[in-house]
């Protein structure tokens, strides 16, 4: 009595082991973020609960519409012919994936399903089999074979435990397939946003060549004593200058997505920076035809911005304002300072303002006011959204105002100071 009882306990305890091995096994094999590594984990994991030699993972290319090797203990270090290898669906492993279910081998040589060409290839006998699916969601994704146990039969308790062991691989190999697939899809986004950002650059560097010539012969014909020749010229400046701002536009699309680590933050005094923006304004005669006003704040406190970046934003509004604004119409850049930690720099205009619902829309990337086929201001509709990024890259805010259509508008940046 004692030998057996001795047995029973060992394989009582051998029991308990594997059954805590398969408990703890789940996230070890979620851990696992490449299909390779988590493939031979799965297989050496088989091959110590089942007691067996070896082990193999075939998974379905829906590409080829086949059932294939993508792992397996029985090759040579050296030797991956395998890797790849379609095994035909009327196969033990085609039997599994077809039926969804278990297929148990004693010896394949009475078994005219075994397919012992795979054998041949890489010098490996296989006298038994244990094969259990791989089932994600109700769907079989492929089959998890455990080859020529140790000490014969396949028992109950290994089909148990291959089948415990499938189902947790599965869930995995999904997720590290999930995961691969994510990989390649921020690769090739980024891929083509870098081709995206290439052309750009490009485009622009060529058109702005040809532009200067036209600027150029277009500001010399102004000089000219006919006033005719100084009409087209004028119209032809003026088309030059609006396919400048849109060659602008291009450039500044890489902007539209800002992060704090992009900024290259120091202290500016406010008015410095309205100065340095309306000055670039009027040397460029944007400003000729307005009626503007310049209100810097009283106290004129340092702002902790990147220069560049702000200055950019900044234009942008006063770019927004004048677009939107006849000739003639007043345009008025102003600064406050609201706390410590805050200033106001707001641009407003007595322009065609904006209707209520358009308000919360405005800052929305390539979103225009006005229908695209009949619209009058031109622009690639960015401005607005530019200026938003930048803004809330430096933990600022932007918002606009306006009583209605016909009546101005007002767009104010609020921004922290050196004091923040």
């Amino acid at each position: 009595m004692a030998q057996p009882l001795e047995e029973r306990l060992v394989k009582m305890e051998n029991q308990v082991s594997i059954l805590q091995k398969l408990a703890d096994i789940s996230a070890s094999l979620n851990a696992q973020v490449e299909l390779r590594p988590l493939l031979q984990h799965i297989m050496a994991v088989a091959v110590e609960i089942a007691e067996c030699e070896a082990a193999s993972v075939l998974l379905w290319d829906n590409s080829r519409q086949q059932l294939i090797f993508v792992a397996s203990t029985t090759m040579k270090s050296d030797n991956t012919s395998l890797l790849g290898t379609a095994v035909p669906m009327d196969s033990i492993a085609g039997t599994i994936y077809k039926g969804n279910k278990i297929v148990q081998v004693d010896d394949t040589k009475q078994d005219d399903r075994h397919y012992d060409r795979v054998d041949e290839e890489i010098e490996f006998t296989t006298r038994s089999l244990l094969g259990v699916p791989l089932t994600y969601k109700n769907r079989v994704i492929g089959v998890l074979e455990a080859l020529n146990k140790h000490s014969m039969p396949w028992t109950k308790a290994d089909r148990v435990h291959l089948s415990t062991l499938a189902a947790q691989a599965a869930v995995a190999i999904e997720n590290t397939k999930l995961v691969s697939d994510l990989k390649k899809a921020n690769r090739d986004l980024n891929e083509v946003d870098k081709l995206k950002n290439d052309f750009i650059a490009i485009a622009s560097h060529e058109l702005r060549t040809p532009l200067g010539v036209i600027m150029g012969y277009a500001s010399f014909l102004q000089e000219e004593e006919s006033e005719s020749a100084k009409e087209h010229a004028g119209k032809v400046l003026e088309s030059a200058l609006k396919l400048r701002k849109i060659i602008e536009d291009m450039v500044n699309l890489r902007y539209l997505k800002q992060n704090r680590a992009d900024l290259h933050i120091s202290n500016i005094k406010t008015s410095s920076l309205m100065k340095a923006v309306t000055s670039d304004l009027i040397a460029l005669m944007d400003l000729q035809d307005y009626d503007f006003s310049y209100e810097p704040p009283e106290e004129d406190k340092l702002l902790a911005v990147d220069a560049t970046r702000i200055s950019m934003a900044l234009t942008n509004l006063m770019h927004n304002a004048i677009s939107f604004t006849d000739d003639g119409g007043k345009i008025t850049l102003k600064a406050t300072l609201v706390s410590k930690r805050e200033m106001h720099i707001s641009v407003t205009d007595n322009g065609i303002g904006i209707a209520p619902e358009q308000i919360d829309k405005i800052f929305g990337e390539f979103y225009q006011v006005e229908d695209h086929m009949v619209r009058k201001h031109g622009g690639l509709g960015i401005g607005l959204s530019i200026c938003r990024a930048i803004v809330e890259a430096h933990g600022g805010r932007i918002w606009a105002e306006s009583d209605g259509v016909g009546k101005g508008a007002t767009f104010t940046m609020a921004l922290p100071t050196a004091d923040s």
